[in-house]
């Protein structure tokens, strides 16, 4: 009796094991599948941004000069990039909130729909006014777009890979560009060269184009990409805290964005007006900056993931400013170039960091909040910025903004250097959080 009973126990025990086994063996196979489906969704966001960014690098070399050939003046053109902003600046927040509570998908595929929209009103914008129309519909698109990627990023990375993952989606928005604007010059060669047609025709044409790469963006998110909001997510306690680093951080990044914002659509203009370099020189010189952010961003992403992420955004602000002090003095285009990439350098190293901070200090309920207040700084500040450039360019001198946008990046590496605090990966969500 006494051997049988040996027996069974051992029968029962091995019975266990093998049911532990077994289990554990199941567990594996349901994390492989999520964290397949979770690579798959990345994948999907990575090339939906790649072809939504077709039309973005032409547009920010063309934007400024076809409104320019429609005779709008600097404060104008400035108002052009303003309206892409400010209404998206407005409802970031709110947006925020909203994907805590129903989900992130659903605001993706608006974001994607109204860059589709945009695209196609861009190629009927033949005055300054429905140009401004477009600008506003497409910010309003990126409103919705950047706010969902980001937080859906949030949701399906490590917090070990933050920065990489960040930095990748930087990436496709460079490559489709750049080979958006290839294809554009390309295409606007050949109109103007075989059919003799105006820059008005051209614009027409290259923009309905644009729709074919907007439309496959819309439809590598609406079929590629799952909804990644947490199912553990209490209603009552989504958006109901956020970080008093995330405060501080907002106040820097609506500094710097706003000045940063001020001297871009006037660069293209100041370097015809000193310089006298046409339209295809300087997409000619602006070519090694927009290779070099084609396939940074997610390296310094991997260092801002092993080395933290304060120094990363100090580097960056220091150079900008150091690009920005420099470009007043321009006197060749050979200059402009290394200008031109000193300054990228310094957009790849802070900008992964930046984002992988928010990351870092937002817990997974107020994810959508924390990145629709992020967002909301920078892009309120990229509202105004072009505005108060545009009025310096016109009224102080031509070298102002650019000083001035120095001065402001170095004050921003200071504030970085003083009032953030480094949080170490893997504690996402521990810092000190007030209410809202």
């Amino acid at each position: 009796m006494l051997r049988k009973h040996v027996t069974i126990s051992i029968i029962d025990r091995k019975n266990q094991v093998e049911q532990r086994e077994l289990s554990l063996q199941q567990d594996n196979v349901k994390v492989e599948e999520r964290e397949g489906r979770s690579r798959n969704t990345i994948m999907n966001l990575w090339r939906s941004v790649f072809w939504m960014s077709f039309p973005l690098g032409v547009m920010s070399f063309l934007l400024p000069i076809y409104g320019k050939e429609l005779g709008a003046s600097a404060v104008e053109i400035g108002g052009m990039f303003t309206a892409f902003s400010i209404v998206p600046a407005i409802i970031r927040p709110f947006l925020g909130r909203a994907l805590d509570r129903w989900g992130r998908k659903p605001f993706l595929m608006i974001g994607l729909g109204g860059y589709l929209i945009a695209t196609f009103l861009f190629s009927l914008a033949d005055s300054v006014f429905l140009l401004m129309i477009g600008r506003l519909l497409q910010g309003v698109g990126s409103a919705f777009l950047w706010i969902s990627l980001f937080t859906m990023l949030a949701d399906l990375s490590e917090p070990s890979t933050h920065g990489y993952e960040f930095g990748s989606i930087d990436e496709a928005s460079s490559r489709g560009a750049i080979i958006g604007t290839t294809l554009g010059l390309a295409g606007i060669f050949a109109l103007q060269s075989f059919f003799e047609i105006s820059f008005q025709e051209t614009w027409f044409w290259l923009f309905l184009a644009f729709i074919i790469p907007a439309l496959m963006a819309f439809l590598c998110g609406w079929k590629g990409t799952r909804e990644t909001l947490p199912a553990d997510i209490s209603p009552e306690i989504r958006g109901k805290t956020i970080s008093k680093q995330l405060l501080a951080l907002m106040g820097i990044v609506f500094a710097t964005g706003a000045s940063q914002a001020m001297v871009w659509p006037l660069l293209l203009i100041f370097l015809q007006d000193r310089l006298g370099a046409g339209i295809d020189l300087l997409v000619i010189a602006y070519l090694p900056a927009a290779l070099i952010s084609s396939f940074l961003p997610s390296r310094m992403g991997k260092i801002t993931d092993r080395w933290g992420r304060k120094v990363p955004m100090i580097i960056g602000l220091l150079i900008g400013a150091l690009a920005s002090l420099a470009i007043p003095h321009l006197k060749v285009v050979l200059t402009l170039v290394a200008l031109w990439c000193l300054e990228t350098i310094g957009f790849t190293i802070s900008v992964p960091a930046e984002r992988a901070f928010v990351a870092d200090i937002a817990g997974k309920d107020i994810r959508g909040t924390s990145y629709g207040l992020y967002t909301f700084s920078y892009f309120l500040g990229s509202a105004l910025g072009p505005l108060a450039g545009g009025w310096l360019y016109d009224h102080i001198s031509q070298a102002a903004p650019f000083y001035l946008n120095a001065m402001v990046l170095v004050i921003g590496a200071i504030l970085v250097a003083l009032i953030l605090k480094e949080l170490g990966r893997g504690k996402a969500g521990s810092a000190a959080t007030v209410n809202i």
